[in-house]
């Protein structure tokens, strides 16, 4: 009887025993979950806090560059009544097959022409893409000018103008242009002036918006982007991605003439 009893009383405690293990198994796997849980949790916040204050700094960056790059910005007018102005630099854009000017690049000659004719300046440089041979900007642009009654010797190019940044930058360092007035529609001259202020470029915008352009919403937005990275630029002196030879503006812009020229 007394085995038994003992027995009973082992079995007893070896089944609260393995209870016990249970609940406790049960219990630090309810708490990995948990604490898993919490990880992710935690370094889902470190990473919203790291975007919104990546967001905040971009916002304050993009209204810095455009509260300086407005002060910049004059009529026609008051553009034509500068004195010694170096060159009037038309920022370049799309253009489409064929050799046509998009509606916003028109847009930019026809204030920059029309500048020209006004006296605001004896030269134009015309800066843009034309980094092969299948895609050319400058030569487009001079056309325009051309045929608008500039004479040819009085209209630069700039080949390797492949962004705003490197537009402004040449302007000053390859033409030698110590002042001069930028022309491309408002939401794009914050950028273009703030660059030249930045660079020691003494620089005035005219805005070129003659119209209403297809798909300004999100060149808004990425006009934001660009701004914050030429901000960027400018501080940490990026290079440009070509320097070359120094072209004077009191020569003929006839010396940035290629094998394209005439053939636009």
């Amino acid at each position: 009887m007394k085995k038994t009893k003992d027995k009973k009383e082992k079995a007893g405690k070896q089944q609260k025993a393995a209870t016990k293990d249970s609940r406790k198994t049960r219990k630090t796997e309810n708490k990995k979950p948990r604490k898993a849980a919490r990880v992710i949790f935690t370094i889902l916040a470190v990473l919203l806090a790291l975007v919104l204050t990546l967001g905040i700094a971009g916002l304050i960056i993009n209204a810095y560059v455009k509260k300086k790059g407005g002060e910049r910005i004059v009529t026609a007018d008051e553009a034509c009544a500068l004195e010694d102005v170096d060159c009037i630099l038309v920022l370049g854009c799309s253009v489409r097959p064929g050799g046509v000017p998009s509606d916003m690049l028109r847009d930019r000659l026809t204030v920059g022409v029309d500048l020209y004719k006004g006296g605001a300046s004896p030269k134009m440089i015309m800066s843009g893409d034309h980094g092969n041979v299948d895609y050319d900007e400058v030569n487009v642009m001079k056309r325009f000018a051309k045929d608008a009654g500039v004479p040819s010797e009085d209209v630069f190019m700039d080949h390797a103008g492949f962004s705003t940044y490197e537009s402004v930058v040449r302007a000053k360092e390859i033409f030698g242009a110590k002042k001069v007035i930028i022309v491309t529609q408002k939401y794009h001259l914050y950028r273009a002036l703030y660059i030249a202020q930045a660079i020691g470029l003494e620089a005035y915008g005219v805005d070129a918006e003659l119209n209403r352009y297809y798909g300004q919403t999100m060149r808004d937005l990425r006009e934001i982007a660009g701004r914050n990275k030429d901000f960027f630029g400018c501080l940490f002196n990026v290079p440009t991605t070509y320097m070359g030879e120094k072209i004077p503006l009191d020569g003929s812009g006839d010396i940035t003439n290629d094998e394209y020229t005439d053939l636009h």
